[in-house]
């Protein structure tokens, strides 16, 4: 079926019969589970904004392989406008969500492998890229949902996939076959894969000579036979299970909806494969993912920074400390912070370039350095929003207290901030303050598209270090 509405993706969910774990046990039905509900109604925002008029031009593009209007979350970069648009779009939907709407990584693996099979194929005469643009128009028309499965479990850090104790700890291909492969292993902290279609597996490092098994990439179905998702444990989980006050963003949640996803002994059909051993193109491939996935977060972190910053005046307005200078200053640094890492997403859109492959990239260094801000912005963001909203955040009563015949008479006198304004408001917004400053937020906005580290290393890779050196020489006059 082709998805268009949020009931259209509902129901696309509901027919597709995954298997999920949650806290040990078998889920039936994803679509009316308390703790996947949240990340649906996130990734949902994807399809129900394309369909506003005002948002034609961000979130719909016209598919450069078949020239229809589709969503733009399955289209391919043409131009620097597109990657442009592409962050854009991030930000708007941020506003609506307050939260990780999960199409990001699906979005992104799919462009690099467009770039990147395209020379696969020049090199090694495969027929890669004929197949993917196959899947590609398959994904276009029906609006799938799409994982982009790069994480390995990788075991012993210290160890290359082909040195492993246990094989399985980078995905793998155990068995060719005329019709297919079969796959082994397992993809770690899956955004959005319990309520997603597929997912894209990819290797998730540069691979060596013995690593040929590892150098794989392939779409499967989740509903495939093998498949199973376990799903991961964060912070407050439980209260999604209230849906109440205390869930803070209770309509869409926080982050991503992650899960370990289990692969044992998948078959994939040849159609469906997209690498198979072509350890020359790994690097490659990680590399433009990588780059592509770190120019978003400006874009997503900064929509979901500037309701952080709204949350905050909104706790000093409630508690009379708005006008307050110090509290005005620590406003505008939040907003600068913002600011800054949104520009620097547009920074390395603007300065993207084309590939062999016609697609557009970003610049690899600006990207890299955007998603390396984030890493330290978010938490300065969140540090503020903790001053500014104070210790009731972290000792304010339940929202069943409010509620209680005995003891809500006590909350609603003794956590009442400013007249006109109800406890309960203040509570509302005290909660959700809380829930996008918490500790599953912070983390994914530390370690997702890559711990800080990889965006250091790829500085020391991308930063020419040695031209710099030549060019402060050449302003000192040095010769030798």
């Amino acid at each position: 079926m082709k998805i268009r509405t949020k009931e259209d993706y509902i129901k696309s969910l509901k027919d597709q019969k995954v298997v999920i774990y949650y806290n040990g046990e078998l889920v039936e039905d994803r679509t009316a589970f308390p703790a996947f509900i949240p990340h649906i109604n996130s990734a949902a925002k994807t399809y129900e904004l394309a369909l506003l008029p005002e948002n034609e031009d961000l979130l719909t593009a016209t598919s450069n392989v078949t020239g229809k209007k589709i969503n733009r979350f399955t289209h391919i970069h043409q131009s620097v406008d597109d990657l442009i648009k592409k962050v854009q779009m991030l930000r708007l939907i941020a506003h609506e969500t307050a939260s990780c709407f999960q199409r990001c990584v699906g979005f992104d693996a799919m462009n690099s492998l467009y770039m990147t099979t395209y020379e696969i194929d020049e090199k090694h005469k495969t027929k890669y890229f004929e197949r993917f643009v196959e899947y590609l128009k398959k994904i276009q028309e029906e609006n799938f949902m799409l994982v982009g499965g790069m994480t390995d479990p990788k075991g012993d850090r210290s160890k290359r996939p082909s040195q492993q104790a246990d094989p399985d700890l980078f995905t793998r291909v155990v068995e060719k076959r005329k019709d297919g492969i079969v796959v082994r292993g397992a993809k770690a902290h899956q955004t959005g894969a319990v309520n997603s279609h597929e997912i894209m597996i990819m290797p998730t490092q540069a691979m060596g000579e013995g690593d040929e098994a590892y150098a794989i990439v392939a779409a499967i179905p989740l509903d495939a036979k093998g498949v199973t998702l376990i799903f991961g444990r964060q912070t407050n989980d439980e209260r999604k299970f209230e849906c109440g006050i205390d869930a803070g963003n209770c309509e869409f949640g926080m982050v991503g909806g992650e899960a370990l996803v289990v692969l044992e002994d998948v078959f994939v059909p040849w159609e469906r494969v997209f690498m198979c051993g072509e350890i020359d193109f790994t690097g490659m491939l990680v590399e433009r993912f990588a780059t592509l996935h770190r120019q978003n977060y400006g874009g997503c972190k900064g929509g979901v920074s500037d309701i952080v910053i709204g949350a905050s005046a909104l706790a000093a307005q409630y508690q009379g400390t708005l006008d307050a200078s110090h509290i005005k200053d620590k406003l505008v640094e939040m907003l600068h912070l913002a600011e800054t890492v949104y520009s620097g997403s547009i920074a390395c859109s603007a300065m993207g370039s084309k590939t062999k492959s016609g697609a557009y990239y970003p610049d690899p260094l600006l990207a890299n350095c955007t998603k390396h801000n984030i890493t330290r912005v978010i938490y300065d963001i969140s540090r503020l929003a903790h001053d500014i909203g104070g210790g009731i955040m972290a000792t304010l009563p339940f929202d069943k207290d409010l509620r209680s015949p005995v003891v809500g008479k006590y909350v609603k006198k003794y956590m009442k901030g400013v007249e006109g304004v109800s406890t309960e408001t203040r509570m509302k917004i005290v909660r959700l303050l809380e829930n996008m400053t918490g500790g599953t937020a912070l983390v994914e906005s530390m370690h997702g598209a890559g711990s800080p580290q990889s965006q250091r290393i790829m500085y020391q890779r991308l930063g020419k270090l040695g031209q710099k050196m030549k060019m402060a020489k050449k302003i000192a006059k040095i010769d030798e």
